[in-house]
């Protein structure tokens, strides 16, 4: 794979004896194409539907055409195997085809939020150099201001409008589907950190592969007639697996739509596409069980509904359980692992806890030492598995900090208990030392959780004049409850009242809402920075 400046791919060089277990499969051809769209047209399943959106349904077989489309399209402006190729579209039809388009063309995928500023698409520019990127029209200008600041632009396409569409149709559509193999760069994925620019985690076709038989045909239980929907957009990696690459594995249904998911968007979305599973998140699981109208909605059309991204506070699983009945299964997954790796099962769901161990991973709970942390005790999460990252893009230091001899040392913070169940216990960055003793940030969210007048809350560590840190605890009320010193006085005493007394918030703080990543996670550095 080529970089700038002909950097040769130096980081996968460096990474690949972190797979000494993967030699044998480096040598098969496999390129998810086939895997999850072309298997299924050989199957005979070209006229089964493949998505569904407002506008109406498309199948196998019409995505298939329109990704060969794409894959001639980019091949004729001169795109070659392992060239990146940004996608910044809105979900729907164009995304879905655009990305197979990529990988049958054998180039590597780069997803961004169609949304981004100016700045903060010409650091993706400059930082991943794409040879073109396929942006939604609408947002083409910040496309074209960005392009004239980056060191390093793209060719822009716009896809859109009526007269790419008339040259779109009317080019040929069944390239042949180039053959990558199972370990080469497939798509560049951005790690979900809360502080400074995001990571590019490269990922292989291997890993797509490889998951998605071991969760979602493993865990999920993703069957033909399943229709997924997904809270989180095609961009973040999670609802690529659970809302498009899961359901295709298999001939299944994905629903999409490109407007802002909110609940009451969502409510209406379960009542037009009747999904049987629901890729949530816990914000908008806050949302749903919320929402003033949220006992009368009609949830009956899901088997089954999943949350990763964060931690699932117990609470508002239990506010879920008790509004829908609707198997809610809490997970954890990263980016350098592609998708899920723990998870609850829909026949034992277990709230407050990540589940188990989903089988072909293997997950250890160390010290600093790398010592296996006895049971029930708080570790650093270590993680393996033929899903493995080849590593960070131009980043070899952080690459040799995080893989480490066929591990991926995640930084997350987990207990495993003597039977095998996995609970979340937040971030080693995350974790404050107050008192000369340790305090997980969410064990402090869940018990502010627990208060009538709470809807969401984040607890950051705050500087003192003094020097020291002190837990500190953002809020956001429920609609209709005001904040007040009062207020404050009452979830502190609620606190102290129900955790060890140096746990609860040294201060309150109330918000509208809670700032959040570019993958929508809340972003506590920015809240440590507020103050």
């Amino acid at each position: 794979m080529r970089g700038p400046e002909g950097e040769a791919g130096l980081t996968f060089i460096l990474a690949s004896r972190y797979r000494p277990a993967m030699t044998s499969r480096r040598a098969r051809t496999l390129n998810v194409y086939d895997f999850f769209l072309g298997d299924r047209i050989r199957e005979g399943r070209a006229d089964r539907r493949a998505l569904l959106t407002e506008a109406g349904s498309r199948s196998y077989g019409e995505v298939h055409e329109d990704a060969g489309r794409f894959a001639v399209l980019l091949t004729d402006s001169g795109v070659v195997p392992g060239d990146r190729v940004l996608i910044a579209l809105p979900d729907g039809v164009d995304y879905v085809a655009a990305l197979f388009g990529v990988f049958r063309a054998g180039a590597v995928v780069v997803m961004v939020n169609p949304q981004l500023s100016a700045d903060q698409i010409a650091y993706f520019f400059d930082y991943t150099t794409p040879k073109i990127a396929l942006v939604d029209p609408e947002v083409v200008d910040a496309f074209e201001e960005a392009a004239r600041s980056a060191e390093h632009p793209p060719a822009l396409v716009a896809v859109g409008g009526d007269a790419f569409r008339q040259r779109f149709r009317a080019s040929a559509s069944d390239p042949p589907v180039h053959p990558t193999r199972n370990d080469d760069p497939a798509v560049f994925l951005f790690s979900g950190g809360t502080t400074g620019h995001p990571k590019a985690v490269v990922q292989t076709h291997g890993s797509f592969a490889n998951t998605t038989q071991l969760y979602a045909k493993g865990v999920l239980g993703i069957r033909e007639d399943d229709v997924t929907l997904s809270v989180p957009k095609l961009f973040f990696g999670y609802a690529t697996g659970s809302n498009l690459l899961f359901p295709f594995s298999v001939g299944a249904t994905s629903a999409l739509f490109p407007e802002r998911c909110t609940a009451e968007t969502l409510f209406e979305k379960i009542r037009t596409f009747r999904p049987t599973i629901l890729v949530n998140v816990p914000t908008m699981v806050s949302n749903l069980v919320s929402h003033a109208d949220a006992g009368a909605r009609d949830l009956s059309s899901l088997r089954l509904a999943t949350s990763a991204g964060e931690a699932l506070p117990a609470e508002l699983h239990r506010r879920w359980d008790e509004l829908f009945g609707v198997p809610l299964l809490d997970g954890l997954g990263t980016a350098e692992m592609w998708h899920i790796f723990i998870s609850n099962r829909p026949d034992d769901v277990r709230p407050g806890t990540l589940g188990t161990v989903v089988d072909g991973f293997e997950v250890r709970a160390c010290d600093a030492e790398g010592h296996d942390v006895p049971a029930g005790e708080v570790g650093v999460m270590r993680v393996r598995g033929d899903s493995l990252a080849l590593g960070y893009w131009r980043d070899r230091d952080k690459t040799d900090a995080a893989f480490r001899d066929g591990w991926y040392l995640s930084g997350d913070m987990i207990s495993i208990a003597e039977d095998g169940t996995v609970t979340y216990e937040g971030r080693a960055d995350d974790m404050l030392k107050v008192s000369g003793k340790w305090l997980s940030p969410k064990e402090l969210e869940n018990c502010l959780l627990e208060h009538h007048a709470v809807r969401e809350a984040a607890v950051v560590g705050l500087r003192t004049p003094e020097g020291l840190v002190k837990p500190g605890a953002f809020v956001v009320l429920e609609q209709g409850t005001e904040g007040s010193d009062s207020l404050a006085a009452e979830l502190q005493g609620w606190a102290k009242s129900r955790l060890e007394p140096y746990k609860y918030p040294r201060e309150v703080v109330f918000l509208d809402d809670l700032p959040r990543t570019h993958l929508g996670k809340v972003d506590r550095g920015a809240l440590a920075r507020s103050r």
